[in-house]
């Protein structure tokens, strides 16, 4: 990865993805999280004011070192800890039935091989236990699917992550089983990047 995706992306994403456009998402996204809470991509910690007063700590994966420099502040306020816990998420040093919850906001678009990821999910969180998401992916408008398709390249490019990505087949097809799931156009957004995908799935 050159000194864009290390350096500018994260910084880059980490405005983009701010409180302005994602808040009450953000907000929606988080409500029931309870107990220890792992978090797929935790990025710059946009997520961290946003977490019930019943969260009693977060365990981060984060592949960008300069995402956690990001972070930093987030981590640091209380009252939530914050443990780094990893780098890749298709291989989590934890074990089995180990969390109450899990969080994963915008981040199964750029994290190559997801299934493997969300099998992890699965194992990690205890029997019952949530996975709280949302994901921007795949529009069933014809028009705006083919708009997805002709800027892909250009997204991956600038943003690290695809348009496309099929998030209810990912969810399918994984160990989860999904309780609910909506789909919506974020306001104000570019609809081939704002068509959003969010709910919960159980392990």
């Amino acid at each position: 990865m050159g000194l864009y995706g290390r350096c500018v992306r994260p910084w880059l994403l980490d405005r983009s993805l701010g409180p302005r456009v994602t808040a009450a998402v953000r907000d929606r996204v988080c409500a029931g999280l309870a107990g220890d809470v792992l978090e797929i991509g935790y990025g710059s910690g946009l997520n961290q004011p946003h977490l019930p007063p019943a969260v009693t700590g977060v365990w981060a994966v984060e592949p960008s070192a300069a995402a956690l420099r990001l972070s930093q502040a987030r981590r640091a306020a209380p009252p939530v800890p914050v443990v780094v816990a990893g780098d890749d998420a298709r291989s989590l040093p934890l074990p089995d039935d180990r969390f109450d919850a899990a969080l994963c906001t915008w981040v199964l678009c750029g994290i190559p091989d997801a299934g493997r990821v969300l099998a992890e999910v699965a194992r990690v969180l205890r029997p019952g236990a949530a996975l709280h998401l949302v994901e921007h992916g795949l529009s069933p408008d014809p028009d705006v699917e083919r708009r997805q398709r002709r800027l892909d390249r250009l997204n991956r490019a600038v943003a690290g992550c695809s348009l496309r990505t099929d998030v209810a087949g990912l969810l399918d097809a994984s160990p989860l089983t999904v309780t609910e799931l909506r789909t919506w156009y974020l306001e104000g957004a570019p609809r081939p990047a704002g068509h959003l995908y969010a709910g919960r799935a159980t392990a």
